[in-house]
């Protein structure tokens, strides 16, 4: 189903075949848009549904200007249970596995968001719930919606996630590791110290695609053996993820975006993001990013994006990170108005009753 198709005005997407048809467009939207990282191609969103799509719908909304796509807003409708209530949601074409969203703005900022508020008007009465997840603080798509919200008197609410450290790469190497704390460069000298004991450590990194291929089975061994896999969160533990991680290898190879890195010891890939125990004690992980570090500043690239959260070992690279939110907008029905009630008024009375 194709809704309002003119060379200026705005489509919904709903088909699969329609979207697979907008790749070229799309990713020439992406480029214009200067979206600094790969999660808006049309590649991981393809990748993404292809994984995660099952019983959830399309509703891609797409702008355009004389024929040419000026914005996307890569959303989804499912239904879903929210603290009990049955819910119609709109949500980006996300999850756990999206560290960060936006939509896709390559023309007249205001006319194309403007345009996208029209539209999520125009369908209100089919949804609940906006539910936006993993916004940059910073995001002109959050302004543009609590905008939208507030021009038709729409309940919001907003919950801050994730802290994702980054690191620029800026100066040379050895002026940035010179930086570092004295305690952390010994740490990272007495694990290669112990490592080296067993063979010379060094970073072996994959870009060709039967390499990758071959090297996805150390990859998945390596999950499986790892703390991950006994907390139940590694890649293997769900056929989805590691159909969804095993698409995006292959389509990234492919157009030839995909770096592999392994901490390599003789003939050996010792880690990727999981790592054999019996080196336990060399903490593979982090001798395999002080490599990774070290060849990102030889390369001449600019910037080192940790992803996820804060956390102590991301800290021990660099001070940096980047903020995200949720924004939650609510439609006028009655459910969606109980539902913002509950979750943005009395579960936060009866948390604070509970601790």
């Amino acid at each position: 189903m194709l809704v309002v198709s003119a060379p200026s005005g705005v489509e919904v997407v709903h088909e699969y075949d329609t979207f697979l048809a907008l790749e070229a467009e799309w990713n020439d939207a992406v480029e214009r848009a200067q979206v600094p990282h790969p999660f808006l191609r049309h590649e991981w969103i393809r990748t993404w549904w292809d994984a995660f799509g099952a019983d959830k719908h399309l509703h891609i909304i797409v702008v355009r200007e004389e024929g040419r796509i000026t914005g996307i807003a890569p959303l989804m409708r499912e239904s879903v249970t929210m603290y009990g209530l049955p819910v119609r949601r709109l949500a980006p074409l996300a999850n756990d596995h999206t560290p960060r969203i936006e939509f896709i703005i390559a023309g007249d900022a205001g006319e194309t968001y403007r345009a996208i508020a029209n539209s999520l008007r125009e369908e209100m009465e089919r949804w609940d719930v906006l539910q936006l997840t993993q916004l940059p603080k910073t995001s002109k798509t959050m302004t543009a919606m609590l905008q939208f919200a507030a021009a038709h008197g729409l309940p919001i609410g907003t919950w801050k996630s994730s802290d994702s450290p980054y690191l620029e790469l800026e100066g040379t190497w050895e002026s940035y590791w010179a930086s570092r704390s004295a305690k952390f460069r010994s740490n990272i000298r007495n694990r290669l110290t112990r490592l080296q004991h067993i063979g010379e450590p060094r970073l072996e990194v994959l870009t060709d695609k039967t390499a990758i291929a071959a090297a996805l089975t150390d990859a998945w061994r390596l999950e499986v053996s790892g703390w991950k896999d006994q907390e139940g969160t590694s890649i293997t533990a769900n056929a989805a993820v590691q159909r969804f991680y095993t698409l995006l290898v292959d389509r990234a190879a492919d157009h030839g975006w995909l770096r592999l890195h392994f901490l390599a010891v003789g003939d050996r890939f010792l880690i990727k993001t999981g790592h054999d125990r019996q080196y336990h004690t060399c903490s593979p992980f982090k001798l395999l990013t002080y490599l990774a570090a070290q060849d990102s500043f030889a390369r001449g690239l600019r910037e080192i994006d940790f992803l996820g959260d804060t956390e102590s070992w991301k800290q021990e690279w660099t001070p940096a990170s980047r903020a995200h939110e949720w924004l939650f907008v609510f439609s006028h029905s009655r459910r969606a108005r109980l539902l913002h009630s509950v979750k943005f008024q009395m579960a936060p009375e009866i948390r604070k009753w509970r601790a």
